[in-house]
């Protein structure tokens, strides 16, 4: 769910501005997963584009307050999110942690790398949103931990049905600060993409796993 029309507007413009956004429907990239895509996201590049992380990371710290209050913890998703995870909790003054997707083979075998207690209020911080599962194997893990998960806040989802449902089966509350909806109304607004293009990213969604360019 996006909590703000505006923010989705801006979140959109600057993903495609800095091209952590790439959409390319006659030339489709290949997920790790095999599916063909005419969308690539890559939020990590963020990072490297000071005032757009500093406006990431406020847009996440206010939603969160006004969504939350003031949790104990901020948790990042690795290796996505640790790095946008890290300057919420700054912003916030709230400690931090990252969960790996499984424990380590070796050490002391952590998933969760930092300070946590049990009882404590977290808010989990995701960079990007497809299926949902990696998000939840890194929800399940807090769980186990025996903190409270207020809920989960990322940069961006494609809105796959599978994930929709995934949430709701966990009864995990998303918010996202920008959608694939907003990013197509955005792109042929600025002239990113034409009407053709759009047709094509939307009928990609409705079947991702079987789409052929």
């Amino acid at each position: 769910m996006i909590l703000n029309k505006e923010t989705a507007i801006k979140t959109a413009e600057l993903l495609l501005q800095i091209k952590a956004i790439k959409l390319e429907p006659q030339q489709p990239f290949t997920w790790a997963s095999g599916w063909q895509s005419p969308i690539y996201c890559d939020n990590r590049i963020i990072l490297s584009y000071p005032p757009i992380r500093n406006y990431v990371r406020e847009q996440f710290a206010r939603q969160i307050e006004e969504l939350y209050g003031k949790p104990d913890v901020i948790a990042g998703v690795a290796t996505g999110a640790i790095g946008i995870g890290m300057l919420v909790a700054e912003i916030m003054n709230l400690p931090f942690v990252y969960v790996r997707p499984e424990p380590k083979g070796h050490g002391r075998k952590n998933q969760i790398e930092g300070v946590l207690h049990k009882g404590q209020n977290v808010v989990v911080i995701e960079d990007l949103i497809s299926t949902g599962n990696s998000s939840l194997n890194a929800v399940n893990a807090l769980k186990e931990a025996q903190v409270t998960i207020k809920g989960m806040l990322a940069i961006f989802t494609y809105g796959f049905k599978t994930s929709i449902d995934n949430f709701k089966d966990a009864n995990i509350d998303l918010h996202t600060l920008s959608n694939y909806d907003q990013l197509i109304e955005t792109a042929l607004k600025t002239n990113y993409i034409n009407q053709s293009e759009a047709g094509t990213l939307k009928s990609w969604r409705q079947d991702p796993s079987n789409w052929k360019p």
